[in-house]
């Protein structure tokens, strides 16, 4: 059933001073004629962010959070209004949630609230996504990456946290995870959904159409979405389509993504979330030119995070969550396994779920992270 009105404007209450006067105007100079031929601004997208955030119904702080470069970091804060007053709530590890490539706080709407019951959650749009700053990204893959890291662990010394729950999905969890072993003190248990990154690219078939690498893995095929962004990474910019499509790019996300709807249906009887995602996209390219260094051709790392993971100290706590009908080789969390200590270690399969796990199944996907994070304390 499609429920209509469920979500109402947002109260000025639940948001703060900080964003106000953010600066949500496009550039006068290079991106000046820009908005005429692309629907979309900043404030565009704040307005349909605030339409996604008026679903929450626990106490929220929006705002900016300004790192020590002057990049700002757009983030929530989340407390449950029931024992936000409790020393218990304030003693718990904070779970903080990290988004995936071309994608924002917006996308968690499902999962907020039920998350926060019993401990702060803290989620921010990556630097270069979403309502974050977008600064230039190095080409190399290596400095690429570490700009990212960088921004969160500026992001957390600024925010005050001593240690976390540290979750991402797809670009999130390569970035959580290279976050973990570069600061390992700060994770107290890392949660990897569907993470992109992880396994090395294929070798290809010789001439004899003999493989070249190891045995292959069966996985679903690679969704037309993702097959539309791999033809032209290699080329432009991962999601300059959807900005050269102009006044018919938020269509275009509409054809491509239709699953965005389909997932929030029950919030929204309209384009809401698809639009969100147009709007987070269509801005000048940041963070997808940080990706773009860090992949190669059909979105295979650079850098695989196989290489890298047992660099991870063996005591801290690995779950890796993953869709069933996800395009991600959930092989890689085996791999995993094999690499590090198992008892510290752990790889779940949701039933029923694509790469957005989270929204998906989310009754399935709050119940199994409430459960990880409780395990913590």
């Amino acid at each position: 059933m499609v429920v209509t009105g469920i979500c109402q404007p947002m109260d000025p209450a639940t948001s703060t001073a900080p964003i106000q006067n953010d600066c949500e105007t496009e550039s006068s100079s290079v991106w000046g004629w820009w908005p005429s031929w692309r629907p979309t601004s900043m404030s565009l997208l704040k307005t349909a962010e605030s339409k996604i955030l008026a679903c929450i119904h626990s106490d929220l702080w929006a705002r900016f959070v300004t790192l020590p470069n002057q990049d700002r970091i757009w983030t929530l804060t989340l407390t449950n209004k029931a024992v936000r007053k409790h020393a218990e709530q304030a003693s718990k590890t904070p779970l903080v949630m990290v988004h995936g490539f071309g994608g924002g706080v917006g996308l968690w709407i499902r999962n907020l609230d039920a998350l926060c019951r019993s401990r702060p959650v803290y989620a921010f749009d990556l630097l270069g996504f979403g309502r974050s700053s977008r600064p230039p990204f190095p080409s190399d893959a290596a400095k690429a990456e570490e700009q990212f890291v960088n921004s969160i662990e500026q992001w957390r010394q600024s925010v005050g946290l001593e240690n976390m729950i540290l979750l991402g999905h797809s670009l999130g969890g390569y970035l959580a995870t290279s976050y973990a072993i570069q600061y390992p003190s700060r994770v107290s248990h890392l949660i990897l959904v569907d993470p992109w990154g992880f396994p090395e690219r294929p070798q290809t078939q010789t001439e004899g159409g003999q493989s070249q690498g190891t045995e292959v893995v069966k996985r679903p095929a690679l969704p037309r979405w993702v097959k539309a962004v791999a033809a032209v990474v290699s080329l432009f910019n991962p999601l300059a389509v959807i900005r050269a499509a102009g006044p018919w790019g938020p269509g275009l996300v509409n054809r491509f993504r239709p699953d965005f709807k389909r997932k929030f249906e029950d919030l929204f009887d309209d384009d809401t979330m698809t639009q969100y995602i147009y709007h987070c996209n269509a801005q000048p390219p940041s963070g997808e030119v940080g990706f773009r260094a860090m992949s190669e051709s059909l979105g295979w790392a650079k850098r695989p995070m196989l290489h890298r993971v047992h660099l991870l100290p063996p005591s801290m706590p690995l779950t890796m969550l993953y869709g069933e009908w996800s395009w991600v080789d959930n092989s890689s969390g085996d791999t995993v396994v094999q690499i590090r200590d198992q008892a510290h270690t752990r790889v779940k399969l949701i039933n029923k779920a694509s790469h957005h796990v989270y929204a998906d199944q989310p009754e399935e996907f709050n119940r199994v992270v409430e459960n990880i994070c409780n395990s913590v304390n």
